[in-house]
């Protein structure tokens, strides 16, 4: 006697093709996405790997949020579009609207950037990228990292010699 195997229908659903998969318009990945607030782009839903006050851009959501036009202007509640926005433009000096409008977590870029003087170390001299730079600021003066560090040491010195002598 032979058995014979009963055939089972099996259903077989459709893959989506990789190309038709969304991908992060940032880094390029294709999964735990979801769609920006602001401009409604596909992008990573990885804020939960930032860790609080480690200045980390290892979050493509918070970055696009944090540190471009589009995610500002949103958050804002500002009307109209982010390139066309009087609001946003009178809400940053000259470079970091620039910056904020060009860099690398943008998904469009500024069309036309203001030009803009580069913004130099009050002490030395040297060019600081206020977008990507370390510095420090008080009033219309910057200091570069290093002179940052000397400029507070004089503060400090400063505060010193103004303290009355405790004994």
């Amino acid at each position: 006697m032979t058995k014979t195997k009963s055939k089972i229908d099996v259903i077989t659903f459709p893959k989506k093709k990789l190309s038709e998969q969304p991908r992060c318009g940032l880094c390029g990945k294709r999964v735990n996405l979801i769609q920006t607030d602001c401009c409604g782009n596909w992008i990573c839903n990885d804020e939960h790997k930032y860790i609080t006050f480690s200045y980390a851009r290892n979050s493509c959501i918070r970055n696009h949020r944090r540190f471009t036009l589009c995610g500002y202007h949103n958050a804002e509640g500002h009307k109209s579009n982010w390139k066309d926005c009087t609001e946003c433009r009178q809400s940053f000096e000259t470079e970091m609207y620039v910056w904020y409008g060009t860099n690398e977590y943008n998904f469009e870029m500024l069309e036309n950037p203001p030009a803009y003087e580069p913004t130099k170390c009050s002490r030395c001299g040297i060019t600081i990228k206020l977008g990507t730079d370390v510095y420090s600021q008080l009033g219309n003066q910057y200091w570069c990292e290093e002179c940052s560090a000397l400029e507070m040491k004089k503060k400090i010195q400063e505060h010193k010699k103004k303290q009355p002598i405790k004994m």
